[in-house]
């Protein structure tokens, strides 16, 4: 069993930009925190990369999620879901980085 990620989640872009952890589930909740699911995109802020212009990560889009978890049959995301973060463009920067997680529910 791996911890589900919440809203109270820390979450983060390969670069140090911090993901704004929002999302439609208002109804499962894990110590008064929403649990999130594949289908949230998260705004990131504070975004430094620069490898020729300035083009920092601006959101994360899930590619993988619980494979037997999930609230109204969208998968919820556990600590080792992989998200994209993508550039204003939607081009891929690299791998949204779990930083902290609960570890009160967990799923498959």
């Amino acid at each position: 069993m791996i911890p589900i990620l919440t809203t109270s989640s820390l979450v983060m872009c390969p670069h140090g930009g911090v993901a704004q952890l929002i999302t439609t589930n208002t109804e499962a909740l894990v110590d008064g925190a929403p649990m999130l699911l594949q289908t949230d995109i998260h705004p990131i802020v504070g975004c430094p990369f620069t490898p020729v212009t300035y083009s920092p990560c601006v959101s994360i889009r899930w590619v993988t999620a619980a494979t037997q978890t999930a609230l109204h049959n969208v998968p919820v995301l556990l600590q080792t879901s992989v998200g994209l973060c993508l550039n204003a463009a939607q081009v891929p920067q690299g791998t949204a980085v779990v930083v902290q997680v609960q570890q009160k529910a967990k799923g498959i």
